[in-house]
C-alpha cells in the first residue's frame, strides 16, 4: 500500500516543480517598461504631450501667501495658511496626526474663497498662476506693491493595488505624472500588470473617467492623462502569476498538511 502512494507522490514533485517555473516565465515577460525602446546605445525620440496646469476646483485648499513692504499688513492673511489659526482650513485636533493636517484656504461648493481684508474671491476654474493675479490685483487696492504666491496645499494622488507602498500622497507640485506616482508608491511589484494600469479621474461636473495605461510601451508619454490632476487614482490590477502563486502556496500548505495527516494516522495505526 506505501508503494503507490510513494510513487504518486514522486509524480507530483516533478509537476509541481514544472507548473512554477512556467508561471514564474509568464510572469516576467511584461515587467520591462518601454519595450518598444531599442537596447542598442542610440538616441531614441520618445513623443511626450504637452503639460496642461491643472484648474483649482471646489473642496480644493490653497496656500495663499501676501507679502507687502509691511510683513504686520498682511500677517492676518498669511496667518490662514498656518494650522489651527482662525482663518485656517483645518483646525488642530488631538486625534489627528500631523501628516493629516493640511493648512490653507477652502474653495467653498461654488468655487469662492474667503480671505481676510480681501474679502470672497471666485477662483474656480483658474490656474493657480491665474488666481495669483486676481488676487494680486484685488490686494493693490488694499496694499502698495504687494507679492502673491497661490500654491496647492492638497494636491492628492491614491496609488493602490500591486505596489509597494500603497497610499494617498500629498505632492508639492503641480506637475505630477504617472512615473511620478509610481515612485512616490514604490513602484508596481512583480505582479502588477504593468500593460493595464488604471486611471480614475473625477472632472469639475463630478463625472468619473476611467483610462488604461501600456507601461511597456513609451506611447504612454503622449497620452493626454500621462500628467496627473488632483484626487487621481491609480489602481495597479494583479497579474495571473499572482493568482498562481497564491494557489501553488494554498497547495503546498494543503499537501504538508495532508502529509502530517497521514504520518499521524500511520503512526496511530501502528501503535494499536
Amino acid at each position: 500500500m506505501k508503494k503507490p502512494y510513494l510513487k504518486n507522490l514522486f509524480l507530483c514533485i516533478p509537476l509541481y516543480f514544472l507548473f512554477l517555473f512556467i508561471s514564474s516565465c509568464s510572469s516576467s515577460k511584461n515587467i520591462k517598461y518601454f519595450q518598444d525602446i531599442s537596447d542598442t546605445a542610440k538616441v531614441t525620440e520618445i513623443p511626450a504631450t504637452s503639460f496642461v496646469a491643472p484648474k483649482i476646483q471646489p473642496d480644493d485648499i490653497l496656500t495663499i501667501t501676501v507679502v507687502t513692504v509691511d510683513p504686520l499688513a498682511s500677517q492676518v492673511i498669511n496667518m490662514g495658511n498656518i494650522p489651527g489659526s482662525a482663518n485656517g482650513a483645518l483646525n488642530v485636533n488631538p486625534a489627528v496626526t500631523p501628516q493629516q493636517i493640511i493648512a490653507g484656504y477652502l474653495i467653498d461648493k461654488d468655487g469662492n474663497v474667503e480671505l481676510p481684508v480681501l474679502g470672497k474671491l471666485k477662483l474656480a476654474g483658474l490656474t493657480t498662476s491665474e488666481a495669483k493675479d486676481v488676487i494680486q490685483a484685488k490686494a493693490a487696492t488694499f496694499f502698495n506693491d504687494p507679492t502673491v504666491s497661490v500654491r496647492f496645499a492638497n494636491f492628492k494622488i491614491s496609488v493602490t493595488g500591486e505596489v509597494g507602498r500603497p497610499s494617498t500622497y500629498v505632492v508639492p507640485n503641480e506637475k505630477v505624472s504617472l512615473f511620478d506616482a509610481l515612485s512616490m508608491a514604490g513602484d508596481i511589484t512583480i505582479y502588477g500588470k504593468r500593460e493595464n494600469v488604471l486611471l480614475i479621474r473625477e472632472e469639475a461636473d463630478g463625472h468619473k473617467l476611467a483610462y488604461r495605461f501600456n507601461l511597456n510601451n513609451s506611447n504612454i508619454m503622449k497620452s493626454p492623462y500621462f500628467y496627473l490632476k488632483q484626487n487621481d487614482i491609480i489602481y495597479v490590477e494583479p497579474s495571473k502569476s499572482k493568482v498562481a502563486a497564491n494557489d501553488i502556496a494554498q497547495t503546498r500548505n494543503i499537501t504538508i498538511i495532508s502529509s502530517a495527516l497521514s504520518v499521524l494516522i500511520v503512526l496511530l495505526t501502528r501503535l494499536k
